[in-house]
């Protein structure tokens, strides 16, 4: 495998590639194949109510992968040397339902929750072979440049910081890291928890 300074980090819209690239990147099993992104578009019961394959024809729907006329504002997919290698989620903050509920995003905040113009950042994909690259970080950067050309006046990441002892388990990474939010120019505006930022940048 070459170094990762030779690797070329393109990010493109998700309806830009096909729907078979997209899936490459969550894989085949485990929680982003599992998942298809839906997490924060449904409350519970409807997110439990479904099964993959239909999370996964809700996701295309999303996306348009594969259709580059298609409305797509729902995130991007990062290629590595032209292989699917990353997807990033960001879509405005109201396109979230549980955004809109959670006391994390809104700790200490007095703010529009029904506001459009503010987009959100909440998942983040890498795959596996394509990681320690820098794709994460390409992604988060990518994002505000694709918000802010539709629309959005500011964008939000909800990253985790790592445990007391330092590490940074797997399954907390899909959010983001805070190194990855401040490469993109993200500040930290909120510390609701010990381990939750908001981060957020102004377009």
């Amino acid at each position: 495998m070459a170094a990762p300074e030779t690797r070329a980090i393109v990010v493109v819209p998700a309806n830009e590639v096909s729907w078979e690239d997209l899936q490459a990147v969550f894989g085949e099993r485990g929680t982003p194949h599992w998942c298809q992104c839906q997490w924060f578009k449904f409350r519970n019961a409807e997110f439990d109510a479904m099964d993959v394959p239909e999370r996964q024809e809700r996701f295309a729907e999303q996306t348009g992968c594969g259709d580059p006329a298609a409305p797509s504002t729902s995130g991007l997919v990062a290629l590595v040397d032209g292989e699917p290698a990353g997807w990033c989620a960001v879509e405005p903050r109201t396109a979230y339902p549980r955004l809109r509920t959670s006391r994390l995003v809104w700790a200490g905040r007095d703010e529009d929750r029904d506001d459009g113009s503010v987009w959100s950042v909440t998942c983040f994909v890498t795959r596996k072979g394509y990681r320690r690259l820098g794709v994460g970080t390409a992604l988060a950067q990518a994002a505000v440049g694709f918000a802010r050309d539709r629309g959005a006046k500011a964008v939000e990441g909800y990253p985790l910081l790592p445990r007391a002892d330092g590490r940074v388990a797997t399954g907390d990474l899909y959010v983001g890291t805070v190194g990855m939010f401040e490469s993109a120019g993200f500040t930290e505006v909120s510390r609701p928890t010990e381990r939750r930022a908001v981060m957020r940048i102004a377009t």
